[in-house]
């Protein structure tokens, strides 16, 4: 193992011990590995999400061998993986680190607000650092090998189980919204209409060239990941796989921060958050349709 020397910030999530065993090696098959980097460090901080389960996984972490510290500033690292579950507090930590240089990947939600998002980007383009937040569902392997041409509209699904400390689909249907905006190509929604019940949530978004993408969050009966894809050369419906899509983001994950090119555009990080965000508002509407702001 060599390269980069990473640090955890934030320890409430599984992602940081699986994100571990990958990069350092550790308890997982070894067509599982990923090179290039290595988790050195941690800090633990709080949880208003699971707190429950952050004495553990910070245990497994040390475990590992990794040093706990008592503070972000006392990690020493080359890149730092922000792993904590709360988006709401993201920008608090990224925004010093990426105006200092430093690297940083973000663990969704990239954010729960618009501001704190556009927070982020401007810091990372002040210190000429590189950032990424992304779904590891991105990185299905039926997402990025998709063939239908062109994409006209597509629909996923995801579970979408609610917490307010990520309201509305920040907490889990992120998932969806960021297969989505892989599927569809990008950036460009213009409008975005939600209606929520207890089990279902039922996104639409509208695309500045007319296409249409959807989102069902699901809460009430069976769960799982997948799409529907409408292209100009064909329809592909398929459940998305989940073996191998920590493996796949993290190869991503360490080019990035390397220095390597992100297939995710700082305004394409902004709009999805401000997809959700919309969505939110529309729920809380009953449906009404709600313009994204201009990124």
């Amino acid at each position: 193992m060599s390269g980069l020397r990473l640090g955890i910030l934030g320890c409430d999530t599984s992602h940081a011990v699986e994100f571990t065993k990958r990069l350092n090696h550790r308890d997982v098959a070894e067509e599982q590995w990923v090179e290039g980097a290595t988790v050195v460090a941690a800090w633990p901080g709080t949880s208003e999400i699971v707190p429950d389960r952050l004495p553990g996984y910070v245990a497994t972490l040390r475990g590992y061998g990794i040093d706990i510290v008592d503070r972000p500033e006392d990690l020493k690292v080359d890149a730092v993986l922000l792993e904590a579950q709360q988006g709401s507090t993201h920008a608090a930590l990224a925004v010093p680190l990426l105006r200092a240089g430093v690297p940083v990947f973000v663990d969704k939600p990239f954010a729960c607000s618009v501001a704190d998002a556009a927070a982020m980007v401007e810091a990372a383009a002040r210190g000429r650092a590189p950032l990424l937040s992304a779904s590891s569902l991105r990185f299905a392997s039926e997402v990025q090998s998709l063939e239908v041409g062109r994409v006209l509209g597509a629909h996923t699904w995801a579970p979408a189980s609610l917490h307010p400390g990520n309201p509305g689909l920040f907490h889990y249907g992120v998932h969806g919204v960021e297969m989505l905006y892989t599927l569809m190509g990008g950036p460009g929604c213009r409008t975005v209409r939600c209606i929520s019940t207890e089990g279902t949530d039922d996104v639409l978004g509208t695309w500045a060239d007319g296409r249409m993408g959807g989102v069902r969050g699901l809460r009430a009966g069976a769960h799982g990941y997948g799409f529907v894809a409408y292209g100009e050369k064909g329809i592909k419906a398929t459940s998305a796989g989940t073996a191998w899509i920590y493996h796949n983001l993290l190869k991503v994950v360490v080019q990035v921060l390397s220095g390597g090119p992100s297939p995710v555009s700082p305004q394409e990080l902004v709009e999805a958050v401000a997809f959700q965000e919309c969505a939110l508002r529309s729920s809380q509407t009953g449906g009404e349709a709600v313009k994204l702001p201009v990124i």
